[in-house]
């Protein structure tokens, strides 16, 4: 099926006037900008923490937030404007706006004065650890929100396919997320056994020798990116039941496929 076929005339008002809804426009872009901070400092500061400069840390949550909510903010336009603009939805997502900021000014200071920000258990600090990890949670729960939303537009003027593949991407989300991250947040670490030789794979930094519970958190949290391609490609298909098949499909086996990377880390073997 061709471009031109997939959007029918009736599927091109989906397309018209759309506009990324602007508070979680917003946060992504102070996550972006924020780099202008961070990148710099990344430049200047020569400490190690770990093993790794210590703005790296902060670079990344920068970027993979900017990500998640840029991507939260294409898809709220996709759905009604009515329920974007209700004040419970708003204030909601004020609040998580608050609790992002609050997790990268935690990072950040962590990175300024050299010590972790995750699996800090010194007194002082461990309480407010354990706040950044219920701030975490809220802010993932964003995408569940969003998720149902998609659910519950059963008028929506989006192909079936799409609809359902956002809301389950969406969903999955934020459950998955919960999962692996609750389990990261009761460990002392993110290793399941302790590396000898620093092994990892190139980029990602995930251990060649151990268990390494943050491959699963990566696929856990592109769950919204990844379960969305399986309704754009049901769209080739010209029946709606045989196009749900395939998005659930998609759906199962990528919770499937997370989830064996979870196990796989927790009984200590490297992935993949």
């Amino acid at each position: 099926m061709s471009a031109a076929e997939i959007l029918q005339p009736s599927r091109r008002g989906v397309f018209a006037g759309l506009q990324p809804e602007p508070i979680l426009t917003r946060i992504a872009l102070v996550m972006g900008l924020s780099l202008l901070l961070t990148i710099p400092a990344f430049l200047l500061d020569g400490r190690m923490f770990q093993g790794e400069n210590v703005w790296v840390k902060p670079i990344k949550f920068q970027l993979a937030l900017a990500i998640y909510f840029g991507t939260l903010a294409v898809y709220a336009a996709f759905l009604p404007r009515g329920l974007l603009e209700t004040p419970r939805l708003r204030f909601f997502l004020v609040v998580v706006g608050f609790a992002t900021l609050a997790e990268m000014i935690w990072i950040g200071g962590a990175a300024m004065f050299a010590t972790a920000s995750h699996f800090n258990t010194t007194p002082l600090l461990y309480g407010v650890y354990l706040l950044m990890g219920a701030f975490a949670v809220l802010l993932t729960s964003a995408s569940l929100v969003l998720g149902l939303a998609f659910w519950r537009d059963r008028g929506s003027a989006l192909p079936e396919a799409v609809r359902l593949s956002l809301s389950l991407g969406l969903i999955l989300t934020f459950a998955l997320t919960l999962i692996v991250a609750g389990t990261l947040s009761a460990r002392s670490g993110h290793f399941v056994g302790t590396p000898t030789q620093g092994a990892a794979l190139p980029l990602l930094g995930w251990s060649r020798e151990v268990g390494d519970l943050r491959v699963a958190h990566f696929f856990a949290t592109h769950a919204l990116h990844v379960v969305p391609l399986f309704g754009i490609a049901a769209l080739t298909l010209r029946r709606d039941r045989p196009a749900r098949i395939l998005v659930w499909a998609g759906a199962g086996a990528f919770a499937a496929f997370t989830i064996f990377t979870f196990v796989q880390a927790l009984s200590g073997r490297p992935f993949p």
